[in-house]
C-alpha cells in the first residue's frame, strides 16, 4: 500500500549504538562463529555447499545446475523432454542420465599442468596459451603426416610467469595474458577493437615470459584503455563464485554479513543463486551505491529485489533498537517476536509526516503487538490508513503542517470529519490512502472514498487518539482533549454475503463445469478439490488451502476431515465428509507424494506427512509446507465464473454461507451450525444462516420449551417439546404469548381475563396458580429462589420446620427440574444458564413466546397412539 523505505540512508544518524555500522559489522564478521569462508572479498563454494550448492544432480556432471540448483540446461531440457512424455518418476530418470564433460572453456577450478598458477581450459587440463601452443604444434606436425604425443610436447613445455589479478574492477579471476586481463576479458578487448590499442611485444611469450623477463606493454591511448577497464562488464557463469571486488567498504560489509547469515536461517525454500546476487553486486558497482539502504531496489530484476529486500531485513535488527525504529518512523516486527503471514518484519510509518501523530501509532501498535499481537496486519493497516489520512489533512489545513499539536483544536478535527464525509458522499478519493491492490504504473493513485471507507478511517484513526487519551500521552504533548473527542465512531458496516442462488449453486456443482475448472490448474494444484471441498464442509478458504497432507482419516470406520482453524483457535479440528470428498482427497494425497518422491526421491515420514501441505504451492517451497495462496486460488476461480457466464456474484466463501443455510433448512439449529462451522458465537452463526421468518420449518425449529409451573397438577410437565408435528398441530396446539400472555414474575400468566386487563381473582398468587408457566429465559431466576429456600430451611430452628419448608418447596423444584431436563434435550441449557436479568423486549422473542397447554398436548399424544 505503502512506497516502503527499508531502511533510512546510511549518512542518517549513527545506529543502533552511535558506532559507525562499519565497525559493527566488521567485529561480527570477525566472530569465532562467522563462517571464514565469507570474509574474502572473493567468495567461492563448494559444488554441494549445503546453502549455494551449484552442482547438477546427476551423478560425475561437470557441468553447473541453471541457477545454481537442479539439473544443468542440457539434462534439464532432457528432463522437459521426458516429462512432456509422460515421465513422473524424476529420481529414476535423473539416475539414467549420463554425466556430461564441462563444455568448452573454463574448467571446474582445475588448474594447468603447466602453469599452476593458471587455470585450465581445455581437455588437456592447459591453460588457453599453452592449449594454442599444442594445438598449433600438433597440426604443423599433422601437416606433415606425423602423429606426435601430448607427453613428449608436455615434457618441454615452459611455465609462463604469474600476471597477477584479471585488472578489469570486479573480476575474481586471475589474469591470463600480460595485459593484465583473464581469458574471458582477453575475447571481450579483441570484439571491442582494442580500444587504447595495448599490446604486449611481440614474441613474448618465447623470448622475455619464459626467461623470467618483465612483458612490455604498449599503448596507443592508455587513459582510454584504462576507461575500458572499469567499464568492462564482468562475466557472470555459475561456478560458486562470488566477486565483491569494487564494492564500497560498507556495503561489501553488509553483503557478506548477508550472505551468511542467509545461511543460519530457515529459507523455506527461497534459494539465493550466486549468480543472482553477482547481479546485484554488478548493479552496486555500476551505479556507485555506498550501502544497501541507498540502492533503489525497483530497477533490480524480481531475484535481486527479493534478495536485497531480505539482506536489509537481515541487517535491521544490528542498526536500530525498538526506540531506534520509533525514531525513523518504524516498526521491525522481528522485536516484538512477531511474524505474519506473507509480509516482512518491517513496517513503514513515514506516510504519516507529523511526529507526534506518527509517535502516537508506533507507541498504539507496539502496545497492541506486545499485549495481544493480531493474526493478520490487517488492523495495523487500518490505524496507518486512519493516522496517514488524519496526516495529510492537517499537513494542509492545520497551523505550522499538525506538527504542533498544541495549536490544534476541535475545530480542525470537524473540519477532517465534513470534508471525509463530502469525499464519501460525492466519490472523490482521498488524500492519502491508496488503494489495497494496484497496478505498478499507478503508484501515485489515491483511493475511492465511501461511507464505509470513511468509517473504517474515523474507527481507526479514534482508537490510537483515545489510546493516548486514556495512558496521558496526548497531555503531554499538548494535544487538546477537544481534539480527539470531536472525532465521532465511524459506524460497523454489518454487510454479508449471499448464499448461492439455485440456478448459480446448480452451474458450479455441474459436472461438465467442473471439468472445465481442471483447465484452469495448468500444473494439477488441486484447484478442482479444494473448490469441492470448500463446497462439502463449508471450511473457511485458509483452513482447506493450508490442509496437511495426513488430513483425512476414518475414525470407526467414517471418514473425517482434519484442519486447523486458526481464526478461532481451534487446532486439529475433524468434521465428517462424504466418501466421495474423502476419495478425491486420497488421490490428491497420491499426487502429492508423487511431486515429493520427484524431489527427493523418497516417499514423505509420518512426521513429515503433518507437515507437508496437501496443495503445495509451486515457487520457492521446497519443504512442501506452503500450501497455494489464496490469490491464485481466487484468481483461478474468478476465471472460471466469467467462462461460465453465470448471472450474479460468485465467490468461493458463499459455500459457507450455503452450506449453513442448507443446515438450517435440514433441521439443524444454531448451536450444532456453530459447532460444526467453528464459529465463535450464536451471532456469528446468524450472520451466515441468513434466518428468515418465512421459513416453515424454521419456525418449528424455533418452537420454545415451556413446562407447567409448581402450582398446575404436574410442576415440571413440558407444555412444548420441540419435536415434529404437522403444522396444522401446530397452529392448533400453540399458544401465542404475545398476545394470549402476560409476563408475570419467573414466568407467564396464561389466564385470559387477566391477558385481556381484568384483575387477578387470586390477588396475583402466580406460583401457586395452574395457569402459570415457566420459560428457559427464567431458569436462573428460579436457580435463586431454590437457593433463597435452601438458606431458609438451613436456618430452620428444628428438623421439623426443615421439612415443612421442603414440602412446600416440592412443587417448584420439580418444575424446575423439568424445565432442566427439556432444555438440556433441546441443547439449551448452557444458553439458559447464560440468559439473566430478562429484558422485556425478551418477552416478545418467537424462541419465549409460543408454548401449548398441557391438555392439548396429552390429547394430542393420545390421539397419535390411537392413529397408530
Amino acid at each position: 500500500m505503502f512506497a516502503p523505505v527499508l531502511l533510512p540512508l546510511a549518512g542518517q544518524g549513527d545506529g543502533r549504538t552511535g558506532r559507525d555500522r562499519l565497525e559493527v559489522l566488521e567485529a561480527l564478521i570477525a566472530a569465532p562463529s562467522f563462517d571464514p569462508l565469507f570474509r574474502e572479498d572473493v567468495i567461492r563454494v563448494e559444488r554441494d555447499h549445503p546453502a549455494y550448492g551449484w552442482r547438477c544432480d546427476v551423478v560425475d556432471c561437470e557441468r553447473a545446475a541453471a541457477q545454481g540448483r537442479g539439473l544443468c540446461d542440457a539434462h534439464r531440457t532432457q528432463w522437459r523432454e521426458a516429462r512432456a512424455a509422460g515421465a513422473r518418476n524424476r529420481p529414476e530418470f535423473v539416475k539414467s542420465l549420463q554425466p556430461l564433460k564441462a563444455r568448452g572453456g573454463h574448467l571446474d577450478r582445475r588448474m594447468c599442468v603447466v602453469c599452476p598458477h593458471l587455470p585450465a581450459w581445455s581437455s588437456y587440463e592447459l591453460c588457453f596459451l599453452h592449449a594454442g601452443r599444442w594445438h598449433s604444434y600438433r597440426q604443423g606436425w599433422l601437416k606433415k603426416g606425423v602423429e606426435v604425443r601430448f607427453e613428449e610436447w608436455l615434457a618441454k613445455a615452459r611455465p609462463l610467469p604469474s600476471f597477477g589479478q584479471c585488472q578489469v574492477i570486479g573480476c575474481p579471476y586471475t589474469a591470463e595474458h600480460p595485459l593484465g586481463l583473464c581469458y574471458r576479458h582477453v575475447c571481450a578487448y579483441r570484439r571491442a577493437g582494442e580500444p587504447g590499442g595495448a599490446k604486449p611485444t611481440p614474441n613474448w611469450s618465447r623470448w622475455r615470459a619464459e626467461r623470467g623477463k618483465p612483458v612490455t606493454i604498449t599503448y596507443q591511448d592508455r587513459m582510454r584503455f584504462e576507461c575500458w577497464l572499469g567499464e568492462a562488464e564482468l562475466s557472470r557463469r555459475v561456478d560458486g563464485t562470488l566477486s565483491l571486488l569494487g564494492l564500497a567498504p560498507l556495503l561489501k560489509a553488509e553483503i557478506k554479513w548477508g550472505v551468511f547469515h542467509h545461511t543460519q536461517v530457515p529459507t523455506d525454500g527461497a534459494f539465493w543463486g550466486f549468480l543472482d546476487i553477482q547481479r546485484m553486486v554488478d548493479h552496486c558497482r555500476q551505479h556507485k551505491v555506498g550501502a544497501l539502504a541507498d540502492l533503489d531496489i525497483p530497477r533490480l530484476g524480481t531475484h535481486q529485489q527479493r534478495i536485497a529486500r531480505r539482506m536489509l531485513e537481515y541487517l535491521r535488527p544490528l542498526y536500530f533498537t525498538r526506540e531506534d525504529t520509533k525514531a525513523a518512523g518504524f516498526l521491525d516486527l522481528d522485536h516484538f517476536g512477531v511474524r505474519m503471514r506473507n509480509r516482512q518484519s518491517f513496517y513503514d510509518l513515514t506516510s504519516i509526516s507529523q511526529g507526534w501523530l506518527r509517535d502516537l501509532l508506533w507507541e498504539h501498535i507496539a502496545h497492541r503487538l506486545t499485549a495481544d499481537p493480531p493474526r493478520s496486519d490487517v488492523p495495523l493497516d487500518n490505524w496507518r490508513r486512519g493516522c496517514a489520512e488524519l496526516s495529510a489533512f492537517l499537513e494542509v489545513h492545520a497551523p505550522d503542517g499538525g506538527h504542533q499539536p498544541c495549536l490544534l483544536t476541535g475545530q480542525h478535527m470537524l473540519d477532517f470529519v465534513a470534508d471525509q464525509r463530502h469525499r464519501s458522499r460525492t466519490g472523490m478519493p482521498f488524500l492519502a490512502v491508496r488503494p489495497r491492490f494496484r497496478a505498478k504504473a499507478d503508484d501515485e493513485a489515491r483511493a475511492i472514498a465511501s461511507p464505509d471507507a470513511v468509517g473504517r478511517m474515523f474507527n481507526a484513526a479514534r482508537v490510537v487518539l483515545r489510546r493516548a487519551l486514556e495512558t496521558g500521552e496526548s497531555e503531554r504533548i499538548g494535544l487538546q482533549r477537544a481534539f480527539i473527542i470531536a472525532l465521532p465512531f465511524g459506524g460497523v458496516s454489518t454487510g454479508r454475503r449471499r448464499p448461492f442462488s439455485d440456478e448459480i449453486a446448480r452451474a458450479l456443482a455441474d459436472e461438465r463445469n467442473l471439468e472445465r475448472l481442471e483447465g484452469f490448474d495448468h500444473e494439477d494444484r488441486g484447484l478442482r478439490d479444494i473448490w469441492e471441498t470448500l463446497v462439502f464442509t463449508g471450511r473457511r478458504g485458509g483452513e482447506v488451502l493450508n490442509a496437511r497432507l495426513d488430513c483425512i482419516s476414518r475414525i470407526n470406520g467414517l471418514p473425517f476431515f482434519w484442519h486447523d482453524q486458526t481464526k478461532v483457535g481451534n487446532i486439529d479440528a475433524g468434521i465428517r465428509i462424504p466418501e466421495r470428498l474423502f476419495t478425491r482427497i486420497g488421490q490428491r494425497q497420491a499426487k502429492t507424494e508423487e511431486r515429493f518422491f520427484e524431489r527427493n526421491g523418497r516417499l514423505p515420514t509420518a512426521e513429515e506427512r503433518k507437515q507437508i501441505a496437501l496443495f503445495p504451492r509451486r515457487g520457492a517451497n521446497r519443504s512442501f509446507r506452503h500450501g497455494v495462496s489464496h490469490s491464485w486460488f481466487g484468481g483461478s476461480f474468478r476465471s472460471w465464473v466469467v467462462d461460465l457466464e453465470v448471472c450474479g456474484q460468485a465467490v468461493p466463501h458463499q459455500a459457507r454461507h450455503t452450506l449453513a443455510t442448507r443446515l438450517l433448512k435440514a433441521g439443524a439449529n444454531l448451536s450444532h451450525i456453530k459447532r460444526y462451522l467453528g464459529q465463535v458465537s450464536d451471532r456469528m452463526a446468524e450472520h451466515y444462516t441468513h434466518l428468515a421468518s418465512t421459513d416453515p420449518r424454521l419456525e418449528e425449529a424455533l418452537q420454545a420449551v415451556w413446562v407447567a409451573g409448581p402450582g398446575s397438577a404436574e410442576p415440571g410437565l413440558v407444555l412444548s417439546t420441540g419435536e415434529n408435528m404437522t403444522r396444522a398441530q401446530a397452529e392448533a396446539l400453540a399458544i401465542d404469548l404475545t398476545r394470549r400472555s402476560t409476563p408475570a414474575e419467573g414466568g407467564f400468566c396464561t389466564f385470559q381475563p387477566v391477558v385481556n386487563g381484568d384483575a387477578c381473582p387470586w390477588n396475583m398468587d402466580c406460583h401457586n396458580c395452574d395457569k402459570f408457566v415457566l420459560s428457559g429465559a427464567d431458569l436462573v431466576y428460579w436457580h435463586r429462589k431454590r437457593e433463597q429456600w435452601r438458606m431458609l430451611a438451613e436456618r430452620a430452628p428444628d428438623p421439623a420446620t426443615a421439612d415443612f419448608l421442603h414440602e412446600v418447596f416440592e412443587p417448584t423444584a420439580r418444575a424446575i427440574d423439568g424445565l432442566e431436563k427439556a432444555l438440556a434435550a433441546l441443547g439449551l441449557l448452557d444458553d439458559a444458564l447464560a440468559l439473566d436479568l430478562r429484558r422485556p423486549q425478551d418477552y416478545f422473542g418467537r424462541i419465549w413466546a409460543t408454548a401449548f397447554r398441557a391438555q392439548d398436548l396429552a390429547r394430542h399424544t393420545t390421539d397419535s397412539e390411537e392413529d397408530a
